[in-house]
């Protein structure tokens, strides 16, 4: 049965691919600090399971490591030239873009269908993963399509997934530590740390200070772990529902819609949200690898105020 554990290990493949590419590198003056950091990324996908949790630790510390010393450069991959896509950009326009519309269509559609399919009936596939399966199965169609149409050299899809993850750099992992930042947080208690020190400030019966502290604490929250996700469940056991909901009677629904939107206006100041403020910047070689943060914060912090505003009016006086 294909679940997530074959579906890391496809994955762990694609990071020794690129280790590899990169050790071969040698335009890049810092080839081996970037496979030594992909080389150690394949790794986690292979053997995460064999490495048990103090191994896998002292992965991620090297991780670090090599991030914060700087040992990561941009690889210069032998593929295909700018004049040939330029030549095939001309012939095709925006036929290009077709086999990357397979991905989402495949994912979707074939969740969608996959219990009314044969194949949800073999139990070749984890119903829990499908999604994801379908997502990777989508991703070698349209690169098989995409070999077959354009014809391009065989080490393409290798050195061009390098040279986006050298442009990504560490910041292409930030997403998965700071989920496990998340789950770390609740564990420690630092939701009930946090909510007793609020109760030992609030005012009694003041709600409306209540509910500030609470969209500010979502946002600053999701500013140190980069997800509003993961800073819910401590704010939400903190304040939102021993003090907003059980307390003072709030609305279940708004003050947990509206403390999410409170997050997202901290997503919108910080770096550690890389996947919406620092990749953008990498793709597109910004000058300013701040410059999308510096963009939002005219947009997040009258948004922030207007959240506050919303979940008092909406969840306490309606």
């Amino acid at each position: 049965m294909i679940g997530i554990a074959e579906l890391y290990f496809v994955a762990g493949l694609v990071f020794a691919a690129f280790a590899i590419a990169s050790a071969f590198d040698q335009a890049n003056p810092k080839r081996w600090g970037n496979a030594a950091f992909w080389g150690l990324v394949a790794v986690s996908f292979l053997f995460g399971d064999l490495l048990g949790d103090f191994g896998n630790g002292i992965l991620v510390l090297l991780l670090v490591a090599l991030a914060g010393f700087r040992c990561l450069g941009h690889g210069r991959p032998h593929t295909t030239s700018a004049g040939e896509r330029e030549v095939w950009s001309a012939k095709l326009g925006s036929k290009l873009f077709l086999p990357a519309l397979v991905i989402p269509v495949t994912a979707f559609a074939g969740t969608l269908l996959f219990s009314y399919s044969p194949l949800g009936k073999t139990g070749l596939i984890d119903p829990r993963w499908v999604t994801l399966v379908l997502l990777v199965a989508g991703v070698a169609i349209a690169l098989a399509a995409t070999m077959i149409r354009l014809k391009p050299p065989l080490s393409a899809p290798v050195e061009e997934g390098r040279r986006l993850m050298d442009s990504i750099g560490w910041a292409a992992l930030l997403p998965q530590m700071l989920a496990a930042l998340g789950a770390v947080f609740t564990a420690a208690g630092v939701g009930s740390a946090v909510g007793a020190m609020s109760l030992a400030v609030l005012p009694e019966g003041n709600v409306f200070l209540a509910v500030v502290i609470f969209a500010l604490g979502m946002a600053l929250f999701t500013i140190i772990m980069g997800n509003a996700f993961a800073a819910f469940p401590v704010m939400a056991s903190a304040i939102g529902v021993p003090i907003l909901i059980r307390a003072h009677g709030g609305d279940p629904a708004v003050v947990g819609a509206v403390g999410m939107l409170a997050g997202f206006c901290g997503t919108l100041l910080t770096p550690m949200a890389a996947n919406f403020n620092m990749v953008p910047a990498a793709l597109l070689e910004l000058k300013d690898e701040y410059g999308v943060i510096r963009r939002q914060v005219g947009t997040a912090l009258p948004l922030l105020v207007c959240n506050i505003l919303i979940l008092y009016i909406a969840g306490f006086l309606l």
